[in-house]
């Protein structure tokens, strides 16, 4: 894509870049702002989950024009085992890989911890319950993100993890306090493979566990702003019926890190309709019965416009209930590639565009590999 969209989207208030957890799916997020950075999209704010806390922090993290090669430093770091795929037939090739990945650990990420095999009820700590150490990436992440840039507030960062003790979703917000590594390596902490990680005397798991797709805190954040909210699902809410156990695993994991995203945006959309209604209403009261009471009541009013982009990542050839482990050359390749590739077609399609419902407020549209497959509250 040639022309600049950088106006087009100031237009629309704020860009946010929303990345769901997913593990090595999270390949496809850089191919996603690769092409947003080439068409002059910048984000104003990231908020990411488990991996995509991961991208967020490198993206925040990283001067304007050295993003795209961290993240690719980091993904270069992380690929794994690159030989198998050249003796055996992809499908053989993918489940060795992930036997490798699981039994050795992933270079600059993970390694496993011998004790922990011996026997489930070895105490290990609360702060090392965990199958594998994380100390490789927290190495990696020192190394490749730059704390300074991400807590100097260019872009706003906010990664998700679950309070193990209250069962309670917490965003750590660069915007209300300082973000070091122990926020991101928290949100990304999925246990039991990963231990938890203590900040502030309270332990955290990764995110995902509550809310995989982290969209909410945009819809509730204080002050709300117009926005252009670009949601990356790397795990695909709509799929085919599985026929077999090996389709149903894959299936099911599909379903529980999309994490209820439909219902949610359903909910969302009849919040900011009623904001709206609200507005409207508020509005029409004479100035002179505008009281204390009615002043708190109109205070839940709102007139800013949410453009909601889902973008679907759809599966590749081959891909099965462990894809999330697969650190391949070849799969990271593709699903970078995949990603760069379905973001500027939708980019060209350019589905903000257009005449919507004033009173929506809320205008959700639909991509899945590129191909908008609806918009909602358009008018009539």
């Amino acid at each position: 894509m040639k022309r600049d969209l950088s106006q087009e989207m100031k237009a629309l208030g704020q860009t946010v870049l929303v990345l769901q957890g997913g593990g090595a799916l999270g390949a496809y997020q850089v191919g996603v702002y690769e092409a947003l950075s080439e068409a002059g999209v910048e984000p104003d704010w990231v908020v990411g989950t488990s991996i995509g806390a991961i991208n967020a922090g490198l993206i925040a993290g990283s001067p304007k024009g050295e993003r795209v090669d961290r993240l690719c430093e980091f993904w270069r770091r992380v690929e794994h085992a690159p030989a198998l795929g050249n003796y055996l037939p992809p499908w053989l090739a993918a489940t060795a890989r992930n036997a490798v990945a699981v039994s050795s650990g992933i270079p600059a990420f993970f390694q496993p911890q011998p004790t922990a095999f011996m026997s489930p009820h070895i105490p290990l700590g609360a702060d090392a319950a965990g199958y594998y150490t994380t100390k490789p990436l927290a190495e990696t992440l020192e190394e490749l993100v730059d704390f300074d840039q991400l807590n100097s507030g260019e872009v706003r960062l906010t990664v998700g993890a679950s309070n193990v003790r209250s069962s309670e979703m917490v965003y750590f917000d660069s915007r209300d306090m300082e973000i070091d590594v122990r926020h991101i390596m928290a949100s990304g902490a999925l246990p039991p493979a990963f231990p938890a990680v203590r900040i502030d005397g309270e332990l955290y798991w990764d995110g995902g566990i509550l809310s995989n797709t982290p969209v909410e805190v945009v819809f509730d954040d204080n002050p709300r702003r117009s926005s252009l909210v670009l949601a990356v699902h790397i795990w695909n809410p709509h799929g085919p019926e599985p026929r077999s156990i090996w389709e149903v695993m894959n299936r099911q994991k599909d379903l529980q890190y999309s994490s209820r995203s439909v219902a949610q945006i359903k909910r969302q959309r009849q919040l900011h309709r009623l904001r709206h209604i609200i507005a409207e209403l508020g509005a029409k009261v004479p100035a002179a019965a505008r009281d204390k009471a009615v002043a708190e009541m109109t205070s839940y009013g709102c007139t800013t416009t949410m453009h909601v982009v889902r973008m679907l990542a759809p599966s590749l050839e081959y891909e099965d209930h462990s894809k999330d482990i697969d650190f391949s050359p070849e799969g990271i390749r593709q699903r970078r590639e995949a990603g760069y590739r379905h973001t500027m077609e939708t980019l060209e399609q350019a589905p903000w565009r257009g005449e919507f419902d004033p009173l929506e407020g809320f205008i959700l549209h639909e991509a899945c590999g590129g191909e908008m497959v609806e918009t909602v509250a358009a008018r009539p």
